[in-house]
């Protein structure tokens, strides 16, 4: 009894090794696919050292899960083949038309909900805005189910199922389940995101596969990260409506023991500074922050009748034709940005540091007085100073790091419940 007891144990556990390689060589299979386009079997087996069978296996299941289709499109024979040889090879391409990826954003005065196909496609964007009402959660969390409802009901006319829905959030977000843990941008203290969803939309769970509320700052490092070659180590650092960002190292995004990594503009500079909504004195966000700096540059009345947005441009425009108290305004501003970056870089020594936000347009001050030196670790004969580069991406690059972060989820499991059997009658 005891041998079949061990045999029975042996035989599960080859069933379960056997499972993950299949899943594992699915996953090469739909992500080589996803990276490089449509390539036929034969090009599949030489490029990812899978035999030819194999491949042929693979792609008859991801075609029966409907995540492979055959492209209208064939791979004309070499030259030298010969004629009677000569049929073209049949061109295999990422589809999942019956998916969707739906990522949810919420920032210091909008909602946007952005639907993409598999492969990043977008089907639909929506945007509305949410008026900023301070301190008052439950009039935000109403504009963002709605704006979610929309999404919904738009992905269900066009027949495709929701894959994955992220949402998006410009704060830190922690605990089992994720909420939102303090978001200075709207005033608010813990707040269960996905709760307030599901208490709004009980079938929610039933028309989105998987759910997740992440913070903006590690989607959009990895976005940006995603646009330079040969880059292993990054610092990211943005300001749309506070301020955060992310840290890069060997390839991977740093989460920290709690997921609250980057929580960069709590960075406390000035003890005497004034009191900040995290408790702390003197912190980043209250001495460069997106309201400090339109403040103190006059365009509070701009903010206030128009947005934060139109402010944020109005006041890049007068910086930039030199418009003295704008000027004023964001020189002081650089000089704390500065010294943070001095300070980060002496903490995760990146190779490169991306600004995205508003920050990214005004790049060149940053820069210019990042290198004039700081309190670094190292003297200068020593220590090369990270390029500071732009992010490409603009407002939409946690969008795009949602939507980039999903596709890999899928792929990374094809055939898992919710991907491959996702049908909209």
């Amino acid at each position: 009894m005891q041998r079949g007891a061990g045999t029975a144990r042996l035989t599960d556990q080859t069933t379960a090794v056997s499972s993950d390689v299949r899943r594992h060589n699915l996953s090469i299979v739909a992500s080589f696919l996803a990276a490089n386009g449509p390539h036929s079997r034969s090009q599949l087996a030489a490029a990812t050292g899978l035999t030819r069978g194999s491949v042929t296996a693979l792609v008859g299941a991801l075609m029966d899960a409907r995540l492979v289709t055959e492209s209208t499109e064939t791979l004309e024979p070499p030259n030298d083949t010969a004629p009677a040889k000569g049929r073209p090879n049949t061109l295999l391409e990422l589809s999942g038309d019956h998916l969707a990826i739906l990522a949810l954003q919420l920032d210091a005065e909008s909602v946007t909900a952005l639907l993409t196909t598999v492969s990043g496609v977008p089907l639909l964007r929506i945007v509305e805005n949410h008026g900023r009402p301070m301190g008052d959660p439950e009039r935000v969390l109403e504009v963002l189910a709605a704006v979610l409802v929309r999404a919904l009901t738009e992905s269900e006319l066009i027949h495709r199922a929701i894959a994955d829905l992220t949402v998006v959030v410009f704060a830190p977000v922690a605990g089992d389940p994720p909420m939102v843990r303090g978001d200075s941008d709207l005033d608010w203290l813990a707040v269960d995101v996905i709760g307030a969803l599901r208490a709004r939309i009980p079938d929610l769970d039933t028309v989105a596969a998987t759910i997740r509320l992440v913070s903006d700052g590690g989607l959009a490092a990895l976005a940006e990260f995603e646009q330079l070659d040969d880059v292993t180590d990054l610092l990211y650092l943005k300001s749309n409506s506070g301020i955060g960002g992310a840290s890069i190292i060997a390839g991977e995004l740093m989460l920290g023991w709690q997921g609250m990594a980057g929580a960069f503009g709590h960075l406390a500079l000035y003890p005497q500074g004034s009191v900040c909504a995290c408790g702390q004195r003197g912190c980043l966000v209250t001495l460069a922050g997106p309201d400090v700096v339109l403040a103190a540059a006059g365009l509070n009345d701009v903010q206030s009748s128009e947005g934060l947005s139109v402010a944020l441009a109005e006041f890049v425009t007068r910086v930039r034709r030199g418009e003295p108290r704008a000027s004023a305004a964001w020189a002081n501003a650089v000089n704390w940005i500065s010294l943070a970056l001095h300070i980060l870089v002496n903490a995760t020594d990146p190779e490169v540091i991306v600004l995205g936000g508003f920050w990214a347009e005004l790049r060149d001050e940053i820069a210019a007085q990042f290198a004039l030196g700081g309190p670094t670790v190292f003297s200068e004969s020593q220590f090369r100073h990270p390029p500071v580069l732009a992010g490409v991406l603009g407002a939409d690059a946690a969008l795009l790091g949602a939507i980039r972060s999903a596709r890999d989820r899928l792929l990374a499991d094809p055939l898992a419940p919710g991907h491959s059997q996702a049908t909209i009658d």
